[in-house]
């Protein structure tokens, strides 16, 4: 059994990856929800990808909405998710 997408399940050691993680030239946006949804930003294009995801450990496991799958590990901080490296936003440096 996975935790929650907040890494609430501590006894597990869930990483807790909720927030907004963005690739370093800001063209990807992946906001990991606290309910276990995940929506992805492409460029100018909201929601490009929408789906669910789960947590087990370091790791992440992506069910797109229309069914594609994909899978991510958090390593030093980092969220390596298939061939992307993405950095969580930190919320002060959020352009308004």
């Amino acid at each position: 059994m996975t935790g929650d997408a907040r890494g609430g399940d501590r006894t597990r050691g869930n990483a807790d990856v909720v927030g907004m993680w963005v690739t370093a030239d800001g063209h990807i946006r992946q906001e990991l929800l606290p309910d276990g949804r995940y929506d992805e930003a492409r460029g100018d294009r909201r929601s490009a990808y929408t789906g669910r995801y789960t947590v087990t450990g370091d790791h992440l496991d992506y069910v797109d909405d229309t069914g594609f799958t994909a899978t991510g590990d958090i390593r030093d901080g980092v969220l390596h998710h298939e061939h992307l490296v993405l950095h969580r936003e930190d919320p002060a440096e959020k352009p308004s």
